[in-house]
């Protein structure tokens, strides 16, 4: 399969993949724990014995990003470093250890008429994920895939294509070498945008779809899409520090959400300051941004303040500003008069993905759970750590702001659906 192929083979190319996938699919269904945990361990091991040889086809990536003139947060997604490949391969051990969840029965209750109901976690089937940037994605996807049981075509951004293949060489080893169906994972193998067109209007192969990457990407998805989307739009995550709060404290996770890295969809966007603590808080904050270029988009209280900070960039904020997703040394910041203030402006402004308060005040922390209404609500810490590894789920699908069927990031519990299942002993209706 070459970028340039007709139409046609490209049809023929995604329903031979969606059909070895929904093949490989009732194989894995059945496959034991200890087998898919065999399998995990072995992309662990196979993972750190070729991360040399990983970066080689890594560098092709990176070369070509940037003779494209590709943004350096964008480059800085596509790196695979050591440090990142063990993140990945810890990751895949850290499944590997946890509790398979596949065949748990749950809420098991006895009726008048003699039954017994409950429901059993089993996987989804077939999930197809669409992915940019980032390659460990693709470790990520393939091993949550294998734990919960379930088949993938993973179709990853033109930009890492070098990279990915490399990886699913490794997913496609680790399966066969425990005994699985090497199709339980596939990679699209071509960079023509027109198979995405196909795997999202494929429901007799493809049980949901998981788009993960830029705006843009997502909403083509969900627009098009004949099979369900698990997705997030926006990052537009807020941090709010409240009146009391611990200054310190405050100061340090607020440079942390923001600055910690730019690129990810959990950095910290906008930032609300009670006015009872703005006057000793503004400087502190306003002087680290300052020193690490961020520039401050401001609402005329927060303006005042800053304006003694030296070297501090300060922009008016604008309407827009309130809901931008910056993923960039950028942040909003506008004074609010306490907690009603700032949990209308994160409901109103909110993508709803992940936000934090960070108080000393046990009822305006609670209030701030119960009420806003995100997939992450966090009490003082940084919302840099909206992250499926960071959850204790081994790794993460993606981060879903939809209601249904998952919210937050989507591990392996994500990648299940629940049947009911009746236990009797003869007994008939009346």
């Amino acid at each position: 399969m070459t970028a340039t192929s007709t139409s046609a083979a490209i049809s023929d190319y995604a329903h031979t993949l969606g059909a070895q996938a929904k093949a490989a699919s009732a194989l894995m269904a059945s496959a034991s724990t200890a087998v898919k945990n065999r399998a995990l361990k072995r992309l662990a091991v196979l993972l750190r014995d070729n991360t040399a040889a990983l970066q080689i086809d890594n560098a092709k990536d990176l070369d070509r990003a940037r003779a494209a003139g590709l943004a350096a947060p964008l480059v800085d997604r596509l790196k695979l470093t050591p440090a990142v490949l063990e993140t990945c391969a810890q990751g895949c051990e850290q499944l590997a250890a946890m509790a398979d969840v596949i065949g748990e029965v749950v809420g098991m209750k006895q009726q008048p008429s003699g039954i017994r109901v409950g429901q059993m976690r089993v996987p989804i089937g077939v999930f197809g994920m669409i992915f940019e940037s980032r390659p460990n994605v693709t470790i990520e996807a393939a091993s949550l895939s294998i734990k919960s049981g379930n088949a993938c075509i993973l179709r990853g951004g033109s930009e890492a294509i070098d990279s990915n293949k490399a990886l699913a060489l490794l997913v496609e080893q680790a399966l066969v070498d425990s005994g699985l169906p090497a199709h339980a994972v596939q990679l699209v193998q071509t960079t023509d945008r027109a198979v995405v067109g196909e795997l999202i209007t494929m429901p007799q192969f493809v049980d949901v779809i998981i788009p993960r990457g830029g705006k843009g990407l997502i909403e083509r998805i969900s627009r098009d899409a004949k099979v369900p989307v698990i997705k997030h739009l926006d990052g537009n995550c807020h941090t709010y520090v409240d009146d009391p709060c611990d200054i310190a404290m405050a100061v340090a996770v607020a440079d942390n959400a923001k600055t910690q890295k730019y690129s990810p969809c959990n950095a910290s966007e906008s930032l609300l300051v009670a006015r009872g603590v703005a006057a000793e808080f503004l400087p502190k904050i306003g002087a680290i941004y300052a020193a690490k270029g961020v520039e401050m988009r401001c609402c005329p209280g927060s303006k005042a303040i800053l304006a003694s900070v030296p070297g501090a960039n300060l922009q008016d904020a604008s309407e827009q500003d309130w809901f931008e997703e910056y993923l960039a040394p950028i942040i909003s910041i506008r004074l609010v008069d306490g907690v009603d203030e700032a949990i209308g402006h994160i409901n109103h402004y909110s993508s709803h993905h992940t936000d934090a308060i960070l108080t000393r005040d046990h009822m305006h922390a609670q209030r701030f759970l119960r009420e806003v209404d995100s997939a992450s609500v966090m009490v003082n810490t940084s919302t840099r750590f909206a992250d499926g590894f960071e959850y204790g789920l081994g790794a993460e699908i993606g981060i879903s702001t939809d209601k249904f069927h998952a919210r937050g990031p989507v591990g392996i519990e994500g990648l299940t659906s629940l049947k009911y299942v009746v236990l009797g002993q003869g007994e008939v209706r009346g």
